[in-house]
């Protein structure tokens, strides 16, 4: 904060995240500038005589404050005329503080909305709400307050117990200001930046879609491929499926509750959140060989490609490369190449085809692949050679990538770090704002 100016005479405040304060500031606890309240719920909260698509005041759920930056402009619900007189109405303007899932988030909002007893608020408060978010935000005042490795506890009691420095009101104001048009400034470039990394991440999956279903040499005759979403391939190119070229198998879940197949596991096992992962070099468990001999389990060599095959999240279709030898569970179909057809390329090609493949799922409720239908999805085999020189062109590509995207996030990192440090200089009276010509 270099660019920025102290006060003239400090005190200390005798408070660990407050430190040293401006010597005109006070230093109180928040119960002593308002109440502290929390909201309330109609109950039971899913009987629909509670909501009203028309009604007066907005619904505000954990979700709807986790979805929102600094101001609450929407929710996905109405509460009732009865409704409403079960919960806590807030009007525009109004500070309220999450004090369950995400803990801590301070949130104003731009509507008339209730809240429920998941978050506390401030009547009659009596300093500036700006001012009170950015100390919120800044979550320094959490400091202490929740135990080592466990969740941030908040309630009326601790929030009002939470030590601040307060400076006049108008000083209040020229801070909150001040905080505005900087941390709107941070915000821009951060926002900047996350741009990059999407048009980057696009620009990769394009580019990985583009070498394994055109290849890399742009003059190579072409031939209509019979598929409609790959289009034209090249004319020396087989289109053909993944089983005639792979092994496909899914695996099982041993018994849990048999110590024998789970104690001194010597077997890796993964479970269907593997798939998120590109490379699988660690299993998510070990099995015994018992497990392996007595529960259908088959191994997934090194090289092998495994697919989600069950969920309506993202999930289904996903795959990763094996980088071990391994079993897998139920939830998962595992391609494991025969000798015309390298696994990166594989991976690479089911990457790509992600989509496609997540489409083929059946089923009314819970839509969900199969071996079936991993077996009979269409394979574009190039000749082998060919296959490592493009695996071999995309692995140099994405370390490009990977050390352009690592660039990008370590300065979204400096900018946000730069900004907590920003408001709690600011809100702590570290830096003096109010002759700050700048904005």
């Amino acid at each position: 904060m270099g660019k920025y100016k102290g006060y003239e005479k400090y005190k200390e405040s005798g408070v660990e995240w407050l430190g040293e304060i401006p010597e005109h500031w006070k230093n109180l606890k928040i119960k002593r500038l308002t109440q502290i309240k929390r909201g309330a719920s109609p109950r039971p909260i899913d009987d629909p005589k509670y909501f009203d698509d028309e009604g007066e005041y907005a619904w505000v759920r954990i979700a709807d404050v986790t979805a929102s930056d600094r101001y609450l402009e929407e929710t996905t619900q109405r509460l009732s005329d009865l409704g409403k007189s079960f919960s806590v109405p807030l009007e525009y303007g109004e500070l309220f503080l999450s004090i369950a899932g995400s803990v801590g988030k301070p949130i104003i909002t731009k509507i008339k909305c209730c809240i429920h007893d998941g978050f506390v608020y401030f009547p009659g408060l009596n300093a500036n709400k700006e001012f009170l978010f950015y100390i919120f935000n800044s979550g320094q005042p959490y400091l202490g307050l929740g135990k080592m490795g466990t969740q941030l506890n908040l309630n009326t009691e601790t929030v009002g117990g939470i030590n601040i420095g307060l400076p006049p009101l108008d000083e209040q104001e020229s801070i909150a200001h001040f905080l505005d048009h900087k941390t709107s400034q941070i915000d821009a470039l951060i926002a900047k930046k996350e741009a990059l990394l999407e048009k980057l991440n696009e620009k990769r999956t394009a580019l990985i879609s583009h070498a394994v279903t055109k290849g890399l040499n742009p003059n190579v005759p072409m031939k209509d491929s019979g598929v409609e979403w790959l289009g034209e391939i090249p004319e020396h190119w087989i289109v053909s499926r993944i089983k005639y070229y792979a092994d496909c198998f899914n695996g099982s879940t041993p018994l849990t509750s048999n110590p024998d197949y789970w104690d001194d596991g010597e077997v890796p096992w993964l479970s269907s959140g593997k798939v998120n992962e590109e490379i699988v070099i660690e299993p998510s468990l070990y099995i015994s060989r018992q497990a392996l001999k007595e529960c259908s389990l088959k191994i997934a060599p090194k090289g092998s490609v495994i697919v989600g095959i069950v969920g309506q999240g993202k999930t289904r279709g996903l795959s990763a490369y094996l980088g071990i030898d391994t079993t897998i569970n139920q939830n998962m179909v595992a391609i494991a190449p025969c000798g015309k057809l390298e696994g990166k390329f594989l991976y690479l090609f089911v990457k790509q085809a992600y989509t496609s493949i997540r489409n083929l799922g059946r089923g009314a409720n819970q839509p969900a692949l199969d071996v079936g239908l991993i077996k009979r999805h269409v394979m574009l085999i190039p000749p082998n050679s060919e296959q490592k020189i493009i695996v071999n062109y995309l692995g140099k590509k994405e370390r490009e990538f990977y050390l352009t995207t690592q660039k990008i996030q370590e300065a979204i990192a400096l900018l946000k770090e730069y900004r907590t440090a920003l408001i709690t200089n600011a809100v702590t009276g570290k830096i003096d704002v109010r002759q700050v010509s700048s904005f």
